[in-house]
């Protein structure tokens, strides 16, 4: 076998974690190897939501407007309803149970907009990843390898090796690299070294199903993006599904396809296939005459697990190799790309000698608490879902009974009123699912690449619904828009790839930075704010957000989440910004 391939980077998986790692490497200056043991991307539309932070993120990386091109409409993904059925007509099909504002449509539009520039798309794996595949590809030519899979590696004090078979042309070849990011959804490198998962498996099992077919005749409501259905008449664990929409080109009543959901219990012994999907879908929708083309069914198993280690040696984890969860919240992609924002330009300051090699410890100090989380928190809302069965007073087989609860249900009579409120009151618990919008964008580090100071943090909603801007260091960057000539810009635009960014009144600070880059050699960009700069505060927003005085700064990291802030001017402001970076960093 010929001389390895040199590359600093070597990633293990192209889904969107995969992809974007590659993506953003590439925008760092950083020469990755992306190998994807399948030869094309996804053929099942699978996770769909893009919540705020990862809008936030492939903005700066120049892939946001592309995204929200292909992306469904805002007016078409308002809201989350649910519905006995979407056919028939008997006296209890088609009846509304409830509705719940999602992803910031509705009622949550102007708490979302005020905090966040960006706001939450929709585009499906299928569309997504060809999407980031292509931009990768032209970001790094050549380096992005489908039908190339990992068969074998070692590693050692300098590098991993290891061993790639080309599947088009069953040749092996070697990749020698400094670092690998396994994004391989835990199918291959966490088990070859033997990386625990920790948590709860087999909770349940899903069977999506992805078909085609005109349901524009039944579909009244172009603003819901999701349907969930409990039938009266439902049989068993057929009682209940979910209906997607997935476009590609019509995002209203008209869409040209659909993901149906289904969530059957561990022990089910019925095999879902193409023998019985169809008809099982029209027994629970109502839709016994509908053409239905079924394209794919995918398959999973419902867990919530994370890596016990997400870094081992010079390997790390991400994405699904590092945390699996219930979709509640449609978080996991999300904390993906998150995994992989954090980590590329941590190696990047490390692969160009800025930093040392402990400042990659740090991705793991970061990331895994927020893996933990996001897992706790999709867990618990799992649970809460089989509330709504218990509201309105079904129970699994009891087809009679379940029928004269929701007769009861829709009674016009002080019980049926009863019964309503209940459920209503259920409901509203279950926005525990799409309104999580501090679990979205208000993750927070509390150690790792920053300093710390000994303010208190945040008050945190336990239902995650109100997210509470901070400067603390570990928090996300405040969104607040500025005056800039004739123009706005949001502050999230002030961070560039691969650069800390000052947020400062005074210009004593732009003489602080000037003299940290010449002295450390790393450039820091500065976003002096003040009425006689080039960035103005009118609305005072900034002023109210920034939580320092006059004088002082904040230190905003690369992938935009403070590292250190000063309450006030110090007497030595270089030596302070140099020293603080020092530290960030892991020099000191």
């Amino acid at each position: 076998m010929s001389a390895p391939i040199e590359v600093p980077v070597l990633i293990v998986g192209g889904g969107g974690c995969g992809l974007a790692a590659s993506i953003f490497l590439s925008d760092l200056g950083v020469r990755s190897l992306m190998i994807e043991r399948n030869p094309t991307t996804t053929d099942h539309p699978r996770a769909h939501i893009l919540n705020q932070r990862s809008m936030e993120i492939f903005r700066q990386h120049q892939c946001a407007d592309e995204i929200y091109r292909q992306s469904t409409p805002p007016a078409n993904m308002e809201r989350i309803t649910f519905r006995t059925s979407l056919g028939g007509d008997g006296p209890l099909d088609r009846k509304r149970i409830g509705d719940l504002d999602a992803y910031g449509g509705g009622a949550l539009r102007a708490r979302y907009d005020a905090d966040s520039a960006c706001f939450t798309a929709n585009l499906p794996l299928l569309a997504l990843e060809p999407l980031l595949r292509g931009i990768a590809e032209i970001r790094a030519p050549g380096q992005v390898r489908f039908h190339h899979e990992l068969v074998a590696f070692q590693q050692d004090e300098k590098a991993v090796i290891a061993t790639i078979r080309d599947h088009a042309s069953g040749a092996d070849y070697r990749v020698r690299a400094r670092y690998l990011i396994a994004a391989d959804g835990g199918k291959t490198v966490g088990r070859s070294l033997g990386l625990g998962m920790q948590g709860p498996r087999g909770l349940r099992k899903m069977v999506n199903t992805f078909f085609s077919a005109n349901l524009s005749r039944w579909i009244d409501d172009d603003g819901a993006l999701l349907w969930y259905f409990i039938n009266p008449d439902g049989r068993g664990q057929w009682a209940g599904g979910g209906l997607l929409k997935t476009g590609p080109t019509r995002w209203d009543r008209h869409s040209e396809s659909w993901v149906f959901m289904r969530e059957l219990s561990a022990d089910d012994p019925e095999v879902i296939d193409e023998s019985n999907v169809v008809a099982r879908m029209r027994e629970l929708l109502r839709l016994p005459d509908v053409p239905i083309t079924v394209h794919k069914i995918g398959r999973w198993d419902v867990e919530g697990v994370i890596a016990e280690r997400f870094r081992v040696g010079r390997i790390f984890v991400a994405g699904d190799a590092a945390h699996r969860h219930p979709p509640l919240s449609a978080l996991g992609l999300n904390t993906a790309f998150g995994d992989a924002h954090n980590l590329a330009w941590k190696l990047a300051y490390v692969l160009a000698n800025q930093a040392p090699d402990a400042l990659l410890d740090t991705y793991e100090m970061e990331r895994k608490p927020v893996g933990a989380r996001v897992a706790e928190w999709a867990l618990n809302g799992f649970r809460l879902r089989g509330l709504i069965d218990q509201a309105i007073g079904l129970a699994p087989g009891k087809i009679d009974a379940n029928r004269q609860a929701f007769e009861q249900l829709y009674a016009d009579t002080e019980g049926g009123a009863t019964a309503r409120a209940i459920l209503g009151e259920v409901m509203r618990i279950q926005r525990i699912g799409p309104q999580a919008h501090d679990m979205e964008i208000g993750y927070r580090y509390e150690k790792g690449a920053l300093i710390a100071d000994d303010t208190a943090p945040p008050m945190r909603d336990p239902m995650a619904g109100i997210y509470h801007p901070t400067t603390r260091p570990g928090g996300r960057l405040p969104h607040a828009w500025l005056a800039a000539d004739q123009a706005s810009v949001g502050t999230h635009a002030l961070v560039r790839p691969g650069r800390f960014t000052l947020f400062c009144d005074h210009a004593a600070w732009q003489v602080a930075a000037a003299h940290a880059t010449q002295t450390l050699g790393m450039p820091i960009d500065i976003a002096l704010i003040n009425d006689s700069s080039t960035y103005r505060d009118p609305s005072g927003d900034w002023m109210r957000l920034r939580q320092v005085g006059a004088g002082g700064a904040v230190l905003v990291r690369p992938d935009a989440h403070v590292a250190w802030r000063c309450m006030a001017m110090p007497e030595h402001p270089a030596q302070a910004l140099q020293a603080a970076l020092r530290t960030v960093l892991g020099f000191d």
